[in-house]
C-alpha cells in the first residue's frame, strides 16, 4: 500500500486497460477510468486534470495527443507499448513528454522478467551474436476476442512488429547502440499492410550482429533468447521457464521462476513512486521514458524498413 494514495486516470479500457487498473487498485491508488473511444479530446483533458497521473492504454495510432495533454498539465504517464511507430511521432512525444519524462514509463514489462534481469547482470561483452523469437497464434490469444475487430489488424499501428516488440526493446536493453538491418515481413491478403510474421536483422559498430523474430502463426507458445558468445552461451526459454548457460565447465541452469503479473505489478509500483517522488526499485534497466527513447525509436525504425516478401493464406478471423 502506498501512503496519500496516488489518484490515476487509465485511458483505455481493454484487456491491458483493465489489467493497469486492477493493479493500480491493488497497490493502493485511486483509479478513474475513461474510454477513449467516443471521448473527446476535452473530455479527457478534463478528466486528467483531475488526477495525478495517467495510464495510457490505447490503440497506438492515437496515443500522441493523449500523452500532449497530459504533458502539458503536468501529469507523468506510463504509456503502453510501443511508444510510437513512426520515428517523426517518437521524436514529437519526446519532445512532448521531456517536461515529465523522468516520472513517466513505457510499459516494457519484459525488464521485470526475472530471468532477463539475470542477463541484465551479467557481463555480455564476449557476445557476438544474438537471436530472440516469441510467436503464438493470434487466434487462441483471449478469450472473446477477434483478431479482425482489434488494433492488431490495422494497417496503421497493427501487425506482430508492435505487438510483440517486447523481444526489440530485450535486445537493446542488453546490447546498447543497434542499428535496424534489413527487415523482411509476411503479410495477408485480408490485411494489408499488416505483418503477420517478422524477422528484424540487426548490428551493431562494434561487430555484433542478432535477430529478433515473431510471428502470429506459431500453434504454441514460443519465446526464447539465444546469445553466442566466446566464453558462454546463453539459452534461455521463456516459455517453458528453462534457462540454461553453457560454458567451458558444462552447462547450467538458473532459477528464474516468474508469476507473469508480478511484472506488471512490479513495474506499476515503480510508476506510483515517480508519480509521487519516492524511491523505485533496484531494476537493472528502470523503463522510464526518457531512458527508453533508443528502445522506441529502434522499435520504430524497424516499423519504417519493412519489406512485406510474401504471404500466408490461413485464415485469420
Amino acid at each position: 500500500m502506498i501512503p496519500n494514495p496516488a489518484h490515476i486516470l487509465v485511458i483505455g479500457t481493454g484487456s491491458i486497460g483493465t489489467r493497469h487498473a486492477e493493479n493500480l487498485t491493488h497497490l493502493g491508488a485511486r483509479v478513474d477510468r475513461l474510454g477513449w473511444r467516443g471521448a473527446t479530446l476535452q473530455d479527457i483533458a478534463q478528466a486528467v486534470a483531475a488526477v495525478d497521473a495517467v495510464v495510457i492504454a490505447t490503440a497506438t495510432d492515437i496515443r500522441l495527443p493523449l500523452i500532449e495533454i497530459a504533458a502539458r498539465a503536468g501529469m507523468p504517464v506510463y504509456v503502453e507499448k510501443p511508444l510510437a511507430f513512426v520515428p517523426d511521432d517518437v521524436a514529437a512525444i519526446a519532445a512532448i513528454a521531456a517536461p515529465v519524462a523522468e516520472r513517466s514509463m513505457l510499459g516494457y514489462m519484459m525488464r521485470y522478467h526475472p530471468a532477463f534481469r539475470a542477463l541484465a547482470r551479467t557481463q555480455l561483452s564476449d557476445v557476438f551474436g544474438f537471436h530472440f523469437s516469441i510467436g503464438h497464434d493470434v487466434t487462441q490469444w483471449r478469450k472473446d476476442w477477434r483478431f479482425s475487430d482489434s488494433y492488431a489488424a490495422r494497417e496503421m499501428g497493427g501487425g506482430v512488429l508492435l505487438d510483440l516488440c517486447h523481444e526489440i526493446d530485450m535486445a537493446a536493453c542488453l546490447f546498447p547502440g543497434l542499428m535496424v538491418g534489413p527487415v523482411d515481413c509476411l503479410g495477408h491478403a485480408t490485411y494489408p499492410g499488416v505483418d503477420m510474421a517478422s524477422r528484424i536483422a540487426f548490428r551493431s559498430p562494434g561487430g555484433l550482429s542478432g535477430e529478433v523474430a515473431m510471428d502470429y502463426l506459431t500453434p504454441k507458445l514460443h519465446r526464447r533468447a539465444t546469445l553466442h558468445g566466446t566464453g558462454r552461451m546463453f539459452d534461455f526459454d521463456f516459455a517453458a521457464q528453462d534457462y540454461l548457460i553453457t560454458d567451458a565447465a558444462g552447462t547450467r541452469r538458473i532459477d528464474a521462476p516468474l508469476e507473469r503479473n508480478a511484472m506488471f505489478l512490479d513495474a506499476m509500483r515503480d510508476f506510483l513512486a515517480l508519480v509521487q517522488g519516492r524511491v523505485v526499485s533496484n531494476v537493472e534497466h528502470l523503463p522510464r521514458l526518457d531512458r527508453c527513447l533508443p528502445s522506441a525509436r529502434l522499435v520504430a525504425d524497424a516499423w519504417a524498413a519493412r519489406q512485406f516478401n510474401g504471404t500466408i493464406d490461413r485464415e485469420l478471423s
